[in-house]
């Protein structure tokens, strides 16, 4: 889903990127502005200006953080052009792409959106022509908040250019503004982004596998009816009685007895559930003796954590979506802004929930959340949005036939979207296609201790922005490029724990993410906090 931006584009949108490879120039620009006669099926330029070293300047209102101001200072000159594409009446997708005037390095690098979408990442841009990239990025056909669903009310056109139209779109117009800007195409494509990002790179494999040849998809909300119906069941578990609702006071006892309980399990205590599903914490453990304290769960409480534990099952008893798995309940991006929020009812995921269901579903401005069963809520959901919206196609036999590659990525400690729905994807697609087969064009890293694409107490970077490790073994861009391009398939990636993780500074730990279902285990002598010191095993469930 995701709501933020860091520098490092760790945040709720991609993994961040790197400047590896940079340096040849695969052809000689033309003069931009004549990029602006260019024709267009299904859309039209608006603008196209060389915007000269340094000088880029957002349109008025867009969120920037000091950081990206700052970076802004430093990008090459490009050309920077402006579209809008109109699949159907009712679409008006803007677009942007940008190519570096001078050492282009040939490839082109499409971004996705977090939440709703709703804008441009211009962040993300800035990264790739820093890069020598060709980048492109949308803002789907709305212009909104990533929380905010209203734009989609009585615009069902606008729901499949969220859904799976607009990053085909933006593809598509990119090839051939890149075509007619050096005179070649790029050498190779890439895709990476993650949350609803992560569904958009999912989407454009099984839909469009001619669009690119490498993505890159983290804590993809692929199976979006279901995530925003368990999101529901959350929100009626929160609010079942008066007394149902877990404060934020609570979680970090929550948190406390789950590390006591399992921490120690994968031979280091390090407030890190090295794979949480061998985890089996009892809510009940913590219910009140006496009196109600921080300290302990009234049975009401009980009841709810249990329910965020087990995931959303229908009438029948039936999985809806996967629960959330201990070990993520405390933090500054854990259970507090997404699951349980500061009050009742002001979690992220109410918001994303009752957006979703009020105006891409039940199309009722006034529609209440209790108002519904979980059989009724599922039901509507997948006759009105599975097509637009759910990327759970199990056949990638077109991407990976055309040679693509497909690296899919999450935190065992992902409080928006349980870490379980990637293991059941990948395992489908393995299950569709044979392992042989399966393995030969994708992996599944699972990161311990990783929060929503980014944050979290475990080892959470592994590709950093320009001038990070210029490795496929510490850089998940660079991993998935190696694949595309030399076939070198990716092994264990190692991952870095800093001090400052927002500004990337002094190393606390080095951790392999190794590809699933294999998981590092401590050899048992040797630095805990040093990666050399853990082997990629297979452990039992």
């Amino acid at each position: 889903m995701t709501t933020r931006m860091r520098w490092s584009e760790r945040g709720l949108f991609a993994v961040a990127l790197c400047a590896a490879g940079a340096g040849s120039a695969w052809g000689q620009p033309n003069d931009c502005a004549k990029l602006q006669t260019m024709t267009l099926a299904g859309g039209k330029i608006v603008s196209a200006e060389r915007v000269a070293p340094g000088e880029f300047a957002p349109p008025e209102g867009t969120r920037r953080s000091p950081e990206a101001e700052a970076l802004a200072k430093k990008l090459p000159a490009f050309c920077r052009l402006a579209a809008v594409a109109t699949p159907s009446a009712d679409s008006a997708i803007n677009i942007e792409v940008w190519m570096p005037e001078t050492e282009w390095n040939g490839r082109f690098r499409g971004h996705g959106n977090g939440g709703f979408a709703g804008e441009i990442g211009y962040g993300q841009l800035e990264f790739s022509v820093l890069g020598g990239y060709a980048a492109a990025g949308t803002d789907t056909g709305h212009a909104a908040g990533g929380t905010d669903a209203r734009w989609a009310l009585g615009h069902p056109e606008k729901v499949a250019d969220f859904g799976y139209r607009a990053i085909h779109e933006m593809t598509r117009i990119a090839k051939s503004a890149i075509a007619a800007y050096y005179g070649n195409q790029p050498q190779h494509s890439y895709f990476a982004s993650c949350s609803n990002g992560g569904r958009q790179a999912l989407m454009e494999a099984q839909r469009y596998p001619e669009d690119y040849d490498g993505i890159i998809a983290g804590a993809p909300a692929n199976y979006w009816t279901h995530l925003l119906t368990n999101a529901l069941a959350n929100a009626q578990a929160l609010t079942a009685e008066s007394g149902s609702y877990i404060p934020p006071s609570k979680l970090p006892a929550i948190a406390h007895a789950v590390n006591a309980a399992c921490d120690a399990q994968d031979g280091v205590a390090d407030g890190v559930l090295n794979d949480p599903r061998q985890c089996h914490f009892e809510p009940a453990s913590l219910q009140c003796k006496d009196s109600e304290t921080s300290e302990c769960l009234t049975a009401a409480q009980v009841t709810t954590l249990k329910k965020l534990y087990a995931g959303a099952h229908g009438s029948r008893g039936e999985l809806i979506f996967p629960g959330y798995l201990p070990g993520a309940e405390d933090g500054q991006a854990a259970w507090m802004p997404w699951i349980t929020g500061p009050a009742v009812g002001r979690s992220l995921l109410f918001a994303f929930g009752g957006g979703y269901f009020t105006n891409m579903v039940y199309e009722k401005a006034d529609w209440n959340f209790k108002s519904v069963t979980l059989d009724e809520a599922l039901k509507t959901a997948d006759e009105k949005t599975a097509r637009a919206l759910n990327a759970v196609d199990p056949d990638l036999s077109k991407f990976s036939t055309r040679g693509g590659k497909l690296i899919l990525y999450h935190g065992w400690n992902d409080p928006a979207i349980s870490a379980l729905n990637s293991i059941d994807y990948y395992e489908s697609v393995v299950k569709t296609m044979g392992k042989p087969q399966a393995e030969a064009f994708t992996r599944l890293y699972m990161v311990p201790g990783m929060l929503h694409c980014s944050d979290g107490p475990g080892a959470n970077s592994f590709g950093e922005g320009p001038g990070g490790p210029a490795d496929g073994q510490h850089n998940i861009n660079v991993a998935i490029e190696q694949w595309v391009e030399k076939g070198t398939a990716p092994g264990a990636l190692t991952a870095t724990k800093y001090v400052n993780d927002e500004e990337n500074e002094g190393v606390k730990m080095t951790r392999p993410l190794c590809p699933y279902p294999q998981v590092a285990k401590y050899k048992g002598s040797g630095d805990t906090n040093d990666a050399k010191n853990f082997v990629c095993a297979t452990v039992s469930k």
